[in-house]
């Protein structure tokens, strides 16, 4: 495989910027294993294997249940798997990271205020963004997995 680009390397002050927001997402109040769970699974749908790795590090690392991860791929089959709030988190997850198919819908959008209000829905919002953006600097880079 040929080298590619470190974007990182080559402009430092997006990737600062990039870590900043990455911060303020860690920081606004999302919980953590909330936090993974969108991670891992914009990462899936991605196809962000560097991502989908180090993030499910992470979730262990925050007490996340093995079995989830297993089938967080197909989690709307396994919905006691996951809390009403999560299955929405899951929903907006989807519904942003495949953006060109449907949109992010009228009724995720309203669960997701009526569940978390129109401030930690703008959070949630950003989160996917946020790691969406990332996997797509990942992808492109063709970052390897954690080892």
């Amino acid at each position: 495989m040929t080298k590619r680009l470190i974007i990182k390397d080559l402009i430092p002050e997006l990737y600062q910027t990039m870590l900043q927001l990455s911060e303020f997402v860690a920081e606004s109040g999302i919980n953590k294993l909330h936090q993974e769970l969108i991670k891992i699974r914009a990462s899936q749908i991605n196809g962000c294997a560097f991502c989908m790795s180090k993030h499910t590090v992470e979730a262990l690392k925050y007490g996340e249940d093995p079995k989830r991860l297993y089938i967080l791929s197909a989690w709307k089959e396994a919905t006691d798997y996951f809390s009403a709030e999560e299955q929405v988190i899951l929903k907006l997850t989807e519904e942003i990271t495949l953006i060109a198919d449907y949109g992010l819908s009228n009724r995720t959008y309203d669960e997701a205020v009526r569940l978390f209000g129109e401030e930690m829905t703008a959070k949630l919002i950003v989160a996917i963004v946020n790691i969406n953006a990332l996997n797509r600097f990942s992808v492109s880079q063709r970052l390897h997995p954690l080892t």
